[in-house]
């Protein structure tokens, strides 16, 4: 039999192969007699688990007949039929929240002594693993799935055999959960602050001082219009530059990494219209600034673009990387929101773009800002490098301590 590559230095039970009929068991019981009230109805959500669906919805259930929900208790193994992108068969969780009532859509079962329910959830925690236990064994709808709770039980695993073993590992991977928890959080927070602090700057309720620690001269107010100008360079003799794609989140990027593998000059497309992007030159989606995607490409090689994007500069008295910073600001969104054309897409193209408001601080003040803001985008940044790893990490825990 195969044995799992890493186990614990004192780890000493043997592995044994069991149907979930002989560690499970269905239950279905009703709440009419009204031990719980609508304030008690839990959900399951597969990155949080069983929660208390009025506190993650913030949902009032005045209409909801909680008396035909359905019990379950603390520690009860739960099984959701509902589809999502991750979990497409469905999935397991431990119910780790409260005593509470459960939609009857949900399975429901009693854990067996001799098993660790905890250690369940774990197992079932690994995405490949759920999927491939339960693609043989339901029928998947538009929304739902269908599952009898005797075919799902009839399937077997693997596990660990002595229960004190199996809480070790349960009780592991918790404090990895624990981990990244508090990372998220602190992720959060900065996030927080930032969002905060960028406000009071642009608002002027923060200002920065000189090296000599005097006062910054006063800001100017200007429009876009008198910091930037259009560029709107084609691609007419089809140069065979790299294309790239702007988003969100990274700005400037390889159309084949925004795309998977897309790259309109392999594929033959006609990149005559496309725009040729240079050093310095921004770039945004006209029908998503509203959401972030702009960038400043700093490359050194020209690239070309979609001719969808609108592309400009800034002139001497704007620095570039103040003007990004602005550009992701509540200030500058809000004006967005005001301006903005479409019915059910808005679109800001560069002409309405350019009436948009911007209060300009002296060059020297204007860095300042730019490299406290990248400060602290590059401390949020670190702490979603240290999630990544650690969900990496433990994605490699759950496919390597269990069979």
């Amino acid at each position: 039999m195969t044995i799992p590559k890493i186990r614990f230095k004192d780890s000493t039970s043997n592995f044994i192969k069991l149907k979930l009929n002989q560690i499970l068991k269905r239950y279905s019981e009703s709440n009419l007699d009204a031990e719980f009230n609508r304030d008690d109805i839990l959900s399951l959500s597969s990155i949080h688990g069983i929660v208390d669906r009025k506190g993650l919805l913030n949902d009032t259930y005045d209409k909801v007949n909680h008396l035909a929900y359905k019990k379950c208790r603390y520690k009860d193994f739960v099984y959701g039929k509902s589809i999502s992108a991750s979990y497409p068969f469905g999935l397991f969780k431990v119910n780790n929240c409260k005593d509470g009532l459960l939609s009857t859509l949900y399975y429901t079962f009693k854990v067996a002594d001799n098993v660790s329910a905890d250690y369940l959830d774990s197992y079932f925690s690994h995405l490949n693993r759920t999927n491939n236990f339960l693609r043989g064994l339901v029928l998947v709808g538009d929304r739902y799935i269908t599952a009898e709770s005797e075919f799902l039980l009839s399937g077997s695993i693997t596990i660990h055999s002595d229960k004190n073993e199996q809480q070790k590992i349960a009780d592991f991977f918790t404090s990895v959960d624990e981990k990244i928890s508090l990372l998220k959080k602190k992720k959060e927070l900065l996030e927080q602050y930032k969002k905060g602090v960028t406000q009071k700057i642009f608002s002027q309720e923060l200002r920065f001082k000189d090296e000599e620690g005097k006062d910054f001269p006063e800001w100017e107010a200007k429009t876009l219009k008198d910091v930037t100008f259009k560029t709107d360079k084609k691609n007419r003799n089809r140069l065979n530059l790299p294309i790239y794609s702007v988003n969100n989140v990274e700005g400037f990027l390889p159309q084949s990494e925004q795309f998977e593998g897309l790259d309109s000059n392999e594929k033959g497309y006609d990149v005559s219209m496309y725009k040729i992007v240079g050093k310095n030159t921004f770039a945004y989606n006209p029908a998503r600034i509203n959401v972030g995607s702009v960038g400043l490409y700093k490359g050194n090689s020209e690239v070309i673009i979609s001719s969808l994007y609108v592309c400009f500069q800034t002139s001497e008295n704007l620095y570039d990387e103040f003007l990004l910073k602005f550009l992701k600001s509540y200030n500058f969104n809000n004006q967005v929101l005001r301006i903005a054309e479409g019915g059910v897409r808005q679109y800001l193209f560069y002409e309405n773009f350019s009436q948009i408001k911007i209060p300009l601080p002296s060059i020297k003040e204007q860095e300042k800002i730019a490299d406290f803001l990248t400060a602290l985008d590059d401390k949020i940044a670190l702490v979603e490098q240290q999630i990544n790893k650690t969900e990496l990490w433990k994605k490699g825990l759950l496919q390597q301590m269990f069979v």
